[in-house]
């Protein structure tokens, strides 16, 4: 199925090797589809994804966060979300009517 819309978000992984900390930053992508809203680890049907929200930091970084019936998932994001949450609603109103 094809994708509607992406958005990318990142995690910072750390690592004590010794005396040293490292950080490792790993760049992802949402990817919202008609029936569902994947992650790097995850899975959601668009049907148990209530809603999508964000909060950016004064740096223009922020957390998007992933409203969904398991609990509400947060991401780390440098860019606007604002697209793929306005995708997400136009597409969610209509999977709605499509699998009642």
């Amino acid at each position: 199925m094809n994708q509607i819309a992406v958005q990318p978000y990142y995690k910072v992984e750390r690592k004590i090797d010794g005396q040293e900390q490292q950080h490792w930053i790993d760049e992802r992508m949402l990817i919202l589809y008609h029936d569902r809203v994947t992650t790097h680890r995850r899975e959601f049907a668009i049907l148990d994804v209530f809603d999508m929200s964000y909060r950016t930091f004064s740096d223009g970084e922020g957390f998007f966060y992933l409203h969904t019936r398991k609990g509400v998932f947060s991401y780390m994001i440098r860019d606007d979300p604002s697209l793929f949450i306005q995708a997400f609603k136009e597409s969610s109103s209509s999977s709605k009517l499509y699998f009642k």
